[in-house]
């Protein structure tokens, strides 16, 4: 039988990847820095894995406030029409905007805020089309109540992508440690979910590709190590000292459009 016109396959006109990637591309070769986001920037760095599809997906960006102004007029001169009232009250860290297909567009601006934050300058430009891959897993690896679709991303990433000092788009060992130790929040939130995966992989193998490049229990018991053997710094200490007794993390609102 054959599929419904509107089916939601890969490279069909309801799947968001292609658009996202023309405008990550375009904007590359126009020399701006804006790089994919969430679960299409994982895509991305997955291609040969079955992709999480998802009708309605926004597209997810960032791009550094040194360059937001030049962003913002390429995005509305390639077709993306601005929300220019959320953009005038948000836009030093949120930028809105609506696709040429009519998709939200939404432009985090320098970080990242969630549970924890997320600042994206120290390793923006390390990867052509979405931040680094680092950044990417701990944007996933920094919510503290995983549902299954970052879970299955997490997975994705430990699969396909190497860990070490490397060249990118290795997970980047270095930036992953510092970061760690010198919060406690961070560390706790991270370690806990690392701590998770074989109990979720067990009970749904399905989060995990066919044909791993990398063994993700493995790649995630060598980011535990690493989070174990980095330096803590003196605030990361005094906070250990409190620990679960106080919230360590945000409750991330909604910001409405």
């Amino acid at each position: 039988m054959a599929e419904p016109a509107d089916a939601l396959t890969v490279g069909s006109s309801h799947d968001p990847l292609p658009e996202a990637l023309g405008l990550a591309r375009a904007a590359a070769d126009a020399g701006l820095g804006l790089k994919l986001l969430g679960g299409l920037a994982v895509r991305v760095l997955c291609p040969e894995f079955p992709p999480r599809l998802r009708r309605d997906q926004d597209i997810d960006f960032a791009c550094l406030s040194k360059g937001r102004k030049d962003v913002a007029a390429w995005l509305a001169d390639n077709g993306c029409v601005p929300d220019r009232r959320f953009n005038n009250l948000n836009g030093d860290r949120q930028m809105y905007f609506n696709a040429p297909s009519g998709r939200p567009v939404d432009v985090m601006v320098d970080r990242l805020t969630m549970c924890h934050t997320l600042d994206f300058r120290p390793s923006f430009g390390r990867l052509p089309l979405t931040v680094d891959s680092v950044d990417l897993l701990l944007s996933k690896l920094q919510i503290v109540e995983l549902n299954e679709k970052d879970a299955r991303d997490i997975v994705h990433l430990l699969s396909a992508v190497p860990i070490g000092e490397g060249a990118p788009p290795a997970i980047d060992t270095g930036r992953f440690g510092k970061l760690l130790g010198a919060d406690w929040g961070w560390w706790r939130t991270v370690t806990e979910n690392l701590t998770k995966l074989p109990a979720l992989l067990a009970e749904k193998p399905g989060l995990a590709p066919p044909s791993p490049y990398h063994d993700p229990l493995a790649q995630a018991r060598q980011l535990l190590q690493v989070a174990e053997a980095a330096p803590k710094s003196v605030k990361w200490k005094l906070r250990a000292n409190i620990g679960d007794r106080v919230r360590w993390y945000e409750l991330p609102e909604e910001v409405a459009h």
